[in-house]
């Protein structure tokens, strides 16, 4: 299963640098607008401390973790709803991920330039939301032209006109609440219709904030003296803003790992902040893990929470869903604690499901399948 996230701001936030260091790659990090013309698309591993020792356990060969593709889409400037600043092109970008991640420049330096007179996150992102909201009004419109013209259609067929007249109402309610910049509210009447199917919104997809803070300001003590960083707290909550010196992550990935943990050391920073982004970013889009091991491989394999096993089974393969038996299941914590599959068998920790058992995180699936 995919997991999309797209990298979102104003030029010279620090996006295409981030990027560099999320993925290890080389996308060029100038100091203009539109450095990044195109979308870069790399894929990143979603670090798990549980698949190692899982392939110890089973004297696994190759190791297959999870993953996040990450997308570097070059800088919105206002009026990009319009068209400027090739708007359009970078807009329909963003329609394609899963996740925004908002990059939002929270450090002074005058020798970079900025778009705006004063360094202001909450002004960025304001610009950001009212390019996707004006870019969602004018496909609303669109949208509302068709299914007026599908009603007129369908008056013989009872059913089809009532699906059309409800997703009429739906979007008659969303463009009320956009046309306020009410995007909490758009998200609360999508949740109203779950079975009406309509234009995906760009203003409502799930989002992350990306603080770009100074090299200094990684440590937790001088963190707390960034106002611009407070203030997006303030604003967003703890948990959905995620401080990164983009400068720094970028010099640590093209040092050695012990090079690396000896810098980190230094500026006071205990964990790789991309590290955070990336199981952030699993995690906000609901993501699970599950594993299946052997002597071959240990791989990891990421599911939407509240998945069936027989669901899971057919992410392995289609085969395993349409043959599907029953599984054998254990947690990766009762094995990596247990050592083995034969302690696990002692203990009783291995069971049998059907197809209706709700994956956990950290489930080993063993599938058992005729077809």
């Amino acid at each position: 299963m995919g997991i999309k996230a797209g990298l979102v701001g104003l030029p010279n936030v620090g996006k295409s640098t981030l990027f560099n260091a999320l993925t290890k790659s080389s996308v060029p990090a100038e100091n203009y607008p539109f450095c990044t013309i195109d979308p870069h698309v790399a894929i990143t591993e979603v670090p798990d401390e549980r698949l190692t020792a899982l392939a110890k356990i089973y004297g696994s060969q190759k190791l297959i973790p999870a993953n996040v593709t990450f997308v570097d889409i070059a800088g919105l400037v206002k009026g990009a709803a319009s068209g400027e600043g090739l708007g359009n092109q970078f807009l329909s970008h963003i329609r394609e991920v899963d996740l925004i991640l908002h990059v939002l420049r929270c450090f002074e330096d005058p020798d970079i330039l900025h778009s705006g007179d004063t360094i202001d996150p909450m002004e960025d992102y304001s610009i950001i939301v009212a390019e996707l909201i004006l870019k969602d009004l004018d496909s609303i419109e669109k949208r509302l032209e068709k299914v007026v013209k599908q009603i007129k259609a369908s008056q013989q067929k009872p059913l089809e006109k009532r699906e059309a007249e409800q997703e009429q109402e739906l979007l008659n309610k969303l463009m009320v609440a956009l046309n306020k910049e009410d995007v909490a509210q758009a998200k609360k009447i999508l949740a109203e219709y779950p079975t009406i199917e309509t234009i995906p919104l760009l203003s409502t997809k799930n989002s992350l904030i990306i603080a770009n803070v100074a090299e200094h300001e990684v440590d937790p003590s001088e963190l707390v003296k960034n106002p611009h960083y407070q203030t997006l707290v303030k604003e967003f909550g703890a948990d959905r803003v995620i401080p990164v010196c983009a400068k720094l992550e970028g010099e640590l990935a093209q040092l050695s790992h012990e090079d690396a943990d000896e810098m980190m050391g230094l500026v006071g920073l205990k964990e790789r902040s991309l590290d955070v982004i990336i199981r952030s970013t699993y995690k906000h889009l609901g993501m699970i893990t599950f594993f299946t091991c052997g002597p071959k491989e240990a791989h990891a394999w990421p599911i939407r929470s509240g998945m069936t096993v027989r669901k899971a089974a057919g992410e392995i393969h289609s085969d395993l869903e349409r043959g599907f038996i029953c599984a054998e299941v254990f947690n990766a914590k009762d094995i990596i604690q247990a050592g083995s599959e034969a302690k696990l068998k002692d203990l009783g920790k291995i069971r049998r499901e059907g197809q209706d058992y709700i994956v956990a995180d950290g489930d080993l699936l063993d599938i058992r399948f005729n077809v």
